[in-house]
């Protein structure tokens, strides 16, 4: 294998990691599987008084979420990762399970790079290694515990058994594969890929030797194994008889429930999503179609294209929509991509025109690398709640003045980083040092209770979007920004907001943009385009009776 080879494959879980430490924080999305692992690792699966222990420890009784999800992807992360936690400390631990699934799914995006290496040569895979590593979505999602990452990984897989081989039988136990690793993929991870399995076995059906009589046995054996995987484990953890993606389809599919959370045109996953996800414009509106329309790649893009729209088409019937619902088929259209670029690349010698679109193919790769780059630096930008917990763990641990401290965080706040993992880079009961500060934290989100003066006197720091909802004696000793566009600026143009004026400390992310933007600003007379920021999350602190209001520096 060539160094480049090499140096491709080696990238894909290099930059997944790249992005995990860039953007260490989770979203609420997120939040169900990145708790449950949390509680899995502290408190561990009792075998004695399970329903009292598991209901007044674990997080997913106090917050159940829409649906009940599943404990699975949580059970094997936890698995592998408890002896690196041991090894490493348990305040690197949320890092380490994210680290996990995200090279879980970069290997399987490196198994499917090897089967189009396999399938369509050397150079087709080297373009392929390309144009994924230019995407953003997938390679910044791929550590990111949401169900359908769990899922990724599977249908990456199923997807890496459609590229072509050349042997019938081969192919026909490939499908099988296939067929199989969606059903375990669907039964415990998302009910919405039942419609990538029907498409993809009913184009097996059509175009190979597959049959009805292969077909059944597979599925019944894979969705059997599934069942007796996923029913007693979620039983035992939500402690009540459950099978979670029957709840989660009949959710969606039969009560239509998720159209609370929007609804968007049937045509949005084409229009604006897989657009999106795909990233360099020339996949969507040049090499994907002409990998279709040339007779040189048309028949090995086929397996790889019919079933991947189809099961978008069809989903688009689902009124609510999210790009990382169809993030499974990011692979196999790049793939296909990947066969157009090479296919005109390996051509560049015989014409003018070859020449131009091969000079246009590598330019968009790169001008692809630099928008993900800039998309990484904003995205990272998003979780002030994450950013604003670690900053009030490090200012309450620099000057402690109480051994025990009370904290409420609102909601924008759990919604943008907030986790327990954050909370408590310790778990209970281990040793640690005999000045160690406790903290305890308070989650209420009910509106009534909030508005009552007598609520707010037990805490002594409040993380706040609206600090005049606070009720008391508060003082803001610091404020967290977030993203919020990207602004042009002018040398005759004044930008200072309050925050930046100094009225409030700066922490964070966007402290480091301010430092960048003033340098800049020097630098350029004045001018700056970048990222927009303004004040998400307000740190306070309560004010003890007779105390005056500490001065605030930068």
């Amino acid at each position: 294998m060539a160094a480049i080879d090499v140096l491709l494959s080696l990238a894909i879980p290099a930059l997944i990691l790249v992005h995990l430490l860039v953007a260490p924080y989770t979203k609420v999305e997120e939040s169900f599987n990145i708790q449950a692992a949390h509680d899995i690792l502290v408190y561990g699966t009792p075998t004695k008084n399970i329903y009292q222990r598991l209901s007044s420890q674990y997080d997913h009784f106090d917050f159940p979420g829409a649906v009940p999800r599943t404990f699975i992807g949580p059970v094997i992360l936890t698995g592998i990762g408890q002896p690196i936690i041991a090894l490493v400390g348990f305040q690197y631990a949320q890092l380490i399970i994210r680290g996990l699934l995200g090279l879980v799914n970069a290997v399987a995006l490196l198994v499917f790079k090897r089967n189009v290496e396999s399938a369509f040569g050397r150079s087709t895979a080297r373009w392929y290694a390309l144009l994924q590593l230019s995407q953003f979505h997938v390679i910044f999602y791929a550590s990111r515990t949401l169900p359908n990452m769990f899922a990724f990984a599977l249908t990456t897989l199923a997807f890496s058994q459609l590229v072509g081989h050349p042997d019938e039988r081969t192919q026909v136990w490939r499908y099988r594969l296939a067929i199989g690793t969606l059903t375990m993929a669907t039964a415990v991870f998302r009910s919405e890929l039942a419609i990538l399995l029907i498409a993809i076995t009913l184009y097996g059906l059509v175009n190979s030797r597959l049959s009805l009589g292969l077909v059944i046995p597979t599925f019944l054996l894979f969705f059997t194994t599934s069942l007796l995987l996923t029913i007693p484990i979620d039983s035992y953890f939500w402690q009540k008889p459950l099978w979670p993606e029957l709840w989660g389809f009949y959710y969606n599919a039969i009560l239509g429930s998720s159209s609370e959370w929007g609804v968007s045109p049937w045509h949005y996953y084409f229009t604006s999503a897989l657009p999106k996800i795909l990233m360099n414009p020339l996949n969507t509106v040049a090499l994907i179609p002409y990998a279709l329309w040339n007779p040189g790649t048309r028949k090995q893009a086929q397996p790889l294209i019919i079933p991947s729209l189809l099961f978008v088409a069809i989903y688009s019937f689902q009124p609510h929509k999210e790009a990382r619902f169809i993030f499974y088929v990011a692979p196999p259209l790049t793939a296909t991509a990947a066969l157009a670029a090479n296919y005109i690349f390996t051509r560049r010698a015989k014409s003018v025109s070859f020449l131009l679109a091969s000079v246009v193919i590598a330019g968009s790769v790169l001008v692809s690398f630099g928008i993900s780059t800039a998309m990484l630096v904003i995205s990272s930008l998003n979780y002030p709640g994450g950013e604003a917990l670690s900053e009030l763990h490090k200012l309450v641990t620099s000057s402690p003045d109480l051994q025990t401290v009370t904290i409420h965080t609102d909601v924008l706040s759990c919604m943008t980083g907030v986790t327990l993992f954050g909370q408590h880079p310790y778990p209970p009961n281990d040793p640690r040092p005999a000045n160690e500060i406790t903290f305890n934290y308070d989650k209420t989100e009910d509106e009534n209770t909030l508005r009552n003066p007598s609520f707010w006197e037990k805490f002594d720091y409040v993380l706040a979007e609206d600090p005049t909802k606070v009720i008391g004696p508060w003082e803001t000793i610091g404020v967290v920004e977030g993203f919020a566009g990207i602004e042009l600026i002018r040398p005759s143009a004044s930008s200072k907001s309050d925050v930046e004026s100094g009225q409030d400390r700066v922490f964070g992310k966007g402290a480091l943009v301010r430092k960048v933007k003033d340098a800049t600003k020097r630098l350029t007379g004045g001018w700056w385009i970048g990222p927009r920021m303004e004040p998400k999350i307000h740190l306070l602190r309560k004010m003890r009776e007779g105390e005056a209001r500490r001065a605030v520096t930068e």
